[in-house]
């Protein structure tokens, strides 16, 4: 129940945030709330997902990216995802959730997303994004930068962001993906 009210939170609060670029650094408060906590009194590993989730819908709110492809029947889904913990998040502390978008590749938008309090970094992940089209297809990042615009900067994704997207790729949906344990 609490992310839905966080997610009704998001689409009525993103324009008290002020107007971002979709290339901006997206910075999100949130607080740990009792529903995120585990057995441990420290918020469970997989509420993490859900508020990058809610981060990056904020970004999009924040710089008309939602409303552009709502109208073009576009949208993201996560193809990959690591996450990298550093600290705890206690009961009722505040974070802020940082992302921007790093860089692209062929397929997709590689997302830096960071947990912080006061600045330091408490957890770090780095997300694989496609965006694909209803009813069916895959939009590449050249038609999404079309419709969207590209960055003002030479923004390339980092190298290791680059080889962690190509190492950690399963085949396409249409290609066979048998689970054989050696």
């Amino acid at each position: 129940m609490n992310l839905w009210l966080r997610l009704l939170w998001a689409f009525w609060s993103w324009r008290t945030r002020g107007p971002l670029s979709v290339w901006d650094v997206g910075i999100r408060s949130f607080r740990v709330w009792p529903a995120d906590l585990d057995v441990f009194n420290h918020m469970n590993n997989g509420k993490y997902g859900s508020l990058m989730d809610l981060a990056r819908l904020d970004l999009m709110l924040r710089s008309g990216t939602w409303q552009k492809l709502r109208k073009l029947n576009w949208y993201p889904v996560v193809v990959a995802e690591t996450i990298t913990f550093r600290k705890s998040l206690a009961p009722w502390q505040k974070f802020e959730m940082e992302t921007r978008v790093v860089g692209w590749d062929a397929e997709g938008f590689l997302v830096d997303q960071r947990f912080t309090v006061e600045g330091e970094i408490y957890c770090q992940t780095w997300v694989r994004l496609r965006f694909l089209k209803r009813p069916r297809g895959i939009v590449s990042p050249t038609e999404l930068m079309e419709v969207l615009g590209a960055p003002n900067d030479n923004r390339q994704a980092p190298a290791a962001m680059l080889e962690w997207a190509k190492a950690t790729a399963l085949p396409k949906g249409k290609e066979p993906a048998p689970s054989v344990w050696n």
